[in-house]
């Protein structure tokens, strides 16, 4: 959390699946997943103020692609907490969105955002609300949004709201790229060919590069050949990455951002520059994920 004067920012953590694996699908159609996921440094930036009257705009490089009416989690968020809470604790704020990350890509962003805002309204407004009081309105929100609000290594089963924080847990050296494609979560979802896929296998004792790239090379995303069915883009994604040395690559989610995990953190930074230099029109983005110890 960063101070300025008079306002206060928040960071929004792009959300990566390292793996995520479709194991069944519910009687009202939501789909069971085991995932293990991580959270980046890099993400989108979200500034609360109090005002004199409710306010919300949009900043950054993907500001056009979001929408500013009540279809928008960040307001969906704020009407949920002020709910919860009741008007007299709420007064109005003025919330500033500073979309750095692709929308609909694959990366758990408006959950993200969403996120940020019950955390950062929840401070603006003194409210004593715990994490597991803030996590119970995130899920009326949205599956993904209790997972972001955790913003640490985890595996996700349920429909993602059964969470289990992964313990020593170091940071790893990550490029995120998107080939300017959007891509829809249920029309991704409803192309899958079977839903009641295997299980994550165990997770290492040990998680560092090595040990993790050996877990990953027997698990797998099963949205990925769904989703490159629909957008082939994904693919040159993940060549890229490769060819840019990648230790492993694989698409994020519902897609269609794809990730490449690298040794460290300045080699993660030259792969980055190497792929915006050759695809200067995608998004392109070296990082660092949290650790199982992050605040």
């Amino acid at each position: 959390m960063d101070t300025e004067i008079g306002s206060r920012t928040w960071h929004a953590h792009a959300k990566i699946n390292l793996a995520l694996h479709v194991t069944g699908r519910r009687p009202d159609g939501y789909h069971l997943i085991e995932s293990l996921a991580v959270f980046t440094r890099f993400g989108d930036r979200v500034e609360i103020t109090l005002a004199d009257s409710d306010d919300f705009t949009v900043t950054g490089r993907y500001a056009q692609a979001v929408p500013l009416d009540a279809s928008n989690l960040v307001l969906k968020a704020r009407d949920a907490l002020r709910r919860e809470a009741g008007p007299k604790r709420t007064p109005p704020v003025a919330i500033r969105l500073e979309k750095n990350l692709p929308v609909a890509s694959g990366v758990g962003g408006g959950s993200s955002d969403a996120a940020a805002v019950l955390r950062g309204l929840a401070e603006t407004w003194a409210l004593s609300m715990d994490s597991t009081e803030l996590a119970r309105i995130g899920l009326s929100l949205g599956a993904d949004v209790p997972m972001c609000l955790a913003a640490k290594p985890l595996v996700a089963r349920g429909i993602g709201d059964e969470l289990s924080m992964v313990p020593d847990f170091s940071a790893l050296g990550l490029v995120l790229v998107n080939p300017g494609t959007a891509l829809s979560t249920a029309e991704v979802f409803a192309a899958l060919s079977r839903r009641d896929n295997e299980p994550l296998p165990p997770l290492p004792r040990s998680i560092d590069f090595h040990s993790l790239r050996n877990w990953l090379e027997i698990t797998r995303n099963d949205l990925e050949p769904a989703a490159l069915a629909i957008q082939p883009a994904i693919g040159r994604a993940l060549s890229w990455l490769n060819k840019a040395g990648s230790g492993f690559s694989r698409m994020s989610g519902s897609g269609a951002t794809c990730f490449g995990l690298f040794e460290t953190g300045n080699v993660a930074k030259r792969a980055a520059a190497d792929i915006r230099s050759r695809q200067p029109d995608w998004f392109v983005a070296a990082t660092r994920s949290m650790t199982s110890e992050a605040d």
